[in-house]
């Protein structure tokens, strides 16, 4: 089987699957389980990104760790090692933090559900030592501290109570909970001080708020039936997971050839893109904010530097106006013209912005040769 009649095969399972959320689920896990070198790669790239996306942050992590075993097994053996040296030591601390946070959270009348600890998982760990020179030291949340209340006001009066008993590490705190990931993960997260002044990361979360970053949308099952206090957000939380994956099909249909369904793929969940389609029916790939300016040197240099109009879906739209997902766009050109300088002021990508004043300085290159 060729490589164009493989990546065929593959969209036609993710568009069949796109019907039942379940045959999607079943097909990540069976590649979980079927991870080999011929298809580590295409696991990073698709699997694991789509397994993310529907916030199922445990098979996600297991996939990349088992292709990034299968692709890179000296790199995952160096990890390994780092690993099996930090970790006793990093255990050992994190066992002495447990019984310290439920005297904290206790003294103000919060009850844990569970304290326990995680350890991040080699292929994320991996890309964080790539940052770090490679050096575990540096990596603060190698190993984390995790506590479970039983709602979202717990979750914030344990935050205050182990900030009041440990000092916050400046710019740590992030809230996940008020500001959820796009995949609909909630927690809260905060670094402290903690005991023998060492940096301790921990994470605050309800029961259904783990379920969900663990199992994402096959969490949603669990609870569907349940009544308990934030169903509807998690039930909303499912809806649009659902939608994403019926998303995939309508993309196909729009894409012209499996390459750039699939290289479409690799984004992370089409965060900050937007796609266009030109009047072939080419679709192009643009920065979350991009113009009818910016599409125009993405279609040809020429084309933008003789841009003078533009139509989004028929109808005549200033140069600078916010490109949306699935809008038709047509270039008006006059021949001869060139770009002014204004545009630099609201195009977004980086094509445009090159181009544009490369146009400028060859202007001004031949306004001096004429003086």
């Amino acid at each position: 089987m060729s490589e164009k009649e493989r990546k065929e095969n593959q969209i036609k399972l993710f568009l069949i699957a796109s019907k039942d959320i379940q045959i999607v689920l079943a097909k990540l896990t069976d590649r979980y389980r079927n991870i080999n070198t011929k298809n580590a790669l295409e696991t990073l790239e698709i699997y694991a990104p789509i397994a993310d996306r529907l916030g199922m942050g445990e098979l996600k992590s297991n996939l990349e760790d088992v292709a990034f075993k299968c692709l890179y097994p000296k790199e995952y053996k160096l990890v390994e090692s780092e690993v099996v040296k930090k970790y006793e030591t990093r255990a050992k601390y994190l066992k002495k933090i447990e019984p310290a946070l439920r005297e904290i959270l206790e003294k103000e009348k919060i009850i844990p559900l569970e304290i326990n600890t995680r350890v991040k998982h080699f292929y994320s760990l991996y890309k964080k030592l790539l940052r770090c020179q490679m050096n575990l030291d540096e990596v603060r949340d190698f190993i984390a501290a995790r506590v479970i209340v039983k709602d979202i006001n717990d979750c914030y009066l344990a935050l205050g109570a182990i900030h009041q008993a440990w000092r916050p590490v400046s710019g740590q705190i992030k809230d996940y909970i008020a500001m959820p990931k796009p995949n609909g993960y909630q927690s809260l997260h905060t670094s402290v001080f903690g005991p023998e002044e060492k940096i301790t990361e921990i994470q605050i979360r309800t029961p259904e708020m783990h379920a969900q970053a663990e199992n994402g949308i096959a969490a949603h099952w669990v609870y569907k039936e349940k009544n308990f206090k934030e169903k509807d957000r998690y039930l909303k939380a499912a809806d649009e997971e659902t939608a994403w994956v019926e998303q995939l099909r309508e993309w196909q249909k729009a894409v012209k050839g499996s390459d750039k369904f699939f290289e479409s793929l690799k984004i992370e969940s089409f965060k900050n893109h937007v796609f266009v389609s030109t009047p072939k029916g080419d679709v192009i790939d643009l920065p979350d904010g991009a113009t009818p300016v910016d599409f125009a040197f993405h279609v040809h240099t020429t084309i933008g530097n003789e841009c003078v109009g533009a139509k989004i879906n028929g109808k005549i739209a200033p140069l600078d106006a916010k490109l949306e997902t699935g809008n038709l766009i047509e270039i008006l050109t006059q021949k001869g013209k060139k770009p002014s300088m204004d545009w630099l002021n609201f195009v977004k990508s980086d094509l445009a912005k090159d181009r544009i004043k490369s146009s400028l300085r060859e202007k001004s290159r031949k306004l001096r040769s004429k003086i």
